[in-house]
């Protein structure tokens, strides 16, 4: 790990203003290890004192900048790692940023097409939205087809030198809370920052976005409810990508909504359902599903924008997803329970009938409620906090799921606060289910396990030989002996020195800058 003076002090930077927001108010300071209790003691006093009115943390990682906004929106789907309660707030967080000058715009689009902004574009107009890592324009193409609006979203200029900076800054905390609180390791900070930093990578790369919409348009051209803008391939690069201009009514605009005489409530099962055939039936779906990302069309159509956050599946994934809704929809607790055995997320060692009476005291509480009061993605969340007593292992697939799940109940319920969650989803899950647990689905089955054991048998004599060389291998080093050599084992022991000197030396610059800004 490289020390740069500049980790801790824009660490304790970013520490000085979540701690002004109350991030650290409520941390037990007599349960953290000896060495931690003085920054948390001072981030505690750092406070501001009053707890009502608006929830100042989202505003305060807001002004810290795009990198603790992506930071923020993340660890919102992480009740795991930040607690429940802080997955709560970070919720409220909004990509809203202000939006760069209309030359830097012109000079991003010029410079990754490599020719003048009105070869590319009949008219290139201001921003309509902006974002952390991009902002959004109209402007207008002419081709073979005519004249027609397109949306076009530029990347931010120097946000990838900002994302690297903040993302080393969040690495070196990351190492250095590993380091002197073991407990910190159960939640993997490092991995959280190392997801982190892959999703944004694929963000800030508008290509990869523009394949997921193409695909995503694939899956969902047959429905006759839901759309997904064309890309424009010949005006997509990188930093730039352009798709089909959305004429609708954004889901956020009710009164809009109201006036063209939209139906909220069958918006609001069309906006469950459709979450749910993308998860379900394509084990692929848009995971930031706010609704500012969704529109109604002309043609009354839900359609979807902003493709840099999707969620994948896998079969055995989505087989566990509607299993749990349709076991809790019949009351089969004892199946629910099953299916996670089956899917290898509880250990074999706990048994069945006991988590089935977890599940149990999740679920019955729902069959006691009428529609409007009975939360699905509240019940997801649940499960989760009971699995986590049984040993489930965290899968990130999962906790995307659960997050994009919240965003479209809370979606679909601001529509139609009467909405009942469970009913809309039963025609989605049952139809998957029959189709692929049922006689038809089993076929489907043999023949995968067929094309599994065919590849597998052609695969094994590479395997064969791979394994004979590897005992080979292993015999020779038997025999031979393995060592290290004097100067090897020194290097190792000043590198673990090096490290320990560096880790003592970060953690009271930390307490020294906190303590200047108390004394400001």
């Amino acid at each position: 790990m490289i020390f740069s003076l500049g980790h801790p002090l824009r660490i304790a930077r970013a520490g000085f203003v979540l701690s002004r927001a109350g991030l650290f108010r409520d941390v037990d300071i007599a349960a953290l290890p000896p060495v931690a209790r003085l920054p948390f003691a001072l981030a505690k006093a750092l406070s501001r004192r009053e707890k009502k009115g608006p929830d100042l943390l989202p505003a305060a990682i807001s002004r810290l900048g795009p990198s603790y906004v992506k930071l923020g929106q993340f660890l919102a789907t992480r009740p795991d790692v930040v607690g429940a309660d802080v997955a709560r707030r970070l919720e409220a967080l909004q990509d809203h940023m202000p939006p760069f000058p209309q030359a830097e715009a012109v000079k991003v689009v010029e410079t990754a097409f490599g020719r003048k902004i009105d070869e590319v574009f009949v008219a290139f107009g201001p921003p309509v939205a902006a974002a952390s890592i991009a902002q959004v324009h109209r402007a207008r193409v002419r081709d073979a087809k005519g004249e027609r609006d397109v949306a076009v979203k530029v990347l931010r200029p120097g946000v990838e030198r900002r994302f690297r900076r903040d993302l080393s800054d969040m690495y070196f905390a990351s190492r250095i809370g590993e380091r002197w609180f073991p407990d910190a390791k159960r939640l993997k900070p490092i991995e959280v920052v190392d997801i982190l930093a892959r999703t944004v990578k694929m963000e800030m790369d508008f290509r990869l976005e523009a394949a997921a919409a193409s695909e995503f348009a694939e899956n969902t051209e047959k429905e006759s409810d839901f759309r997904v803008p064309r890309v424009d391939w010949d005006r997509t690069e990188k930093e730039v990508l352009t798709a089909e201009w959305i004429d609708g009514i954004s889901l956020s605009d009710t009164k809009a909504l109201a006036a063209a005489g939209f139906d909220f409530a069958e918006v609001g099962r069309t906006v469950i359902q459709s979450f749910l055939r993308h998860a379900v039936r394509d084990g692929f779906f848009h995971a930031d599903m706010h609704q500012g990302n969704l529109f109604i069309d002309r043609q009354g159509r839900l359609t979807a924008v902003d493709f840099g956050i999707m969620g994948r599946l896998g079969l055995k994934e989505r087989r566990f997803l509607a299993e749990i809704i349709y076991g809790f929809i019949t009351r089969n607790y004892r199946r629910v329970a099953e299916v996670h055995f089956e899917a290898g997320y509880v250990p074999g060692y706990h048994k069945v009938e006991d988590f089935a009476q977890a599940i149990r005291a999740i679920g019955e509480p729902i069959h006691a409620r009428t529609a409007d009061e009975i939360s699905m993605a509240r019940v997801l969340t649940l499960l989760f906090e009971v699995t986590a007593l049984f040993d489930m292992t965290t899968r990130t697939e999962l906790v995307l799921l659960q997050k994009t799940m919240v965003v479209v109940e809370g979606v679909a319920r601001r529509l139609d606060p009467k909405l009942d969650m469970w009913s809309t989803a039963e025609p989605v899950v049952s139809g998957w289910l029959r189709e692929n647990l049922g006689p038809v689905g089993k076929i489907q089955d043999a023949g995968r396990a067929l094309s599994a054991l065919s590849q597998f048998a052609a695969n094994l004599p590479a395997v064969l030989l791979q394994t004979e060389k590897i005992v080979s291998q292993v015999e020779s080093m038997a025999e031979d002996g393995f060592e290290l050599s004097e100067n090897a084992l020194a290097k190792l022991s000043e590198a673990q020195a090096r490290g320990a000197r560096l880790g003592h030396i970060a953690l009271w610059l930390l307490v020294i800058i906190l303590i200047v800004f108390i004394l400001r």
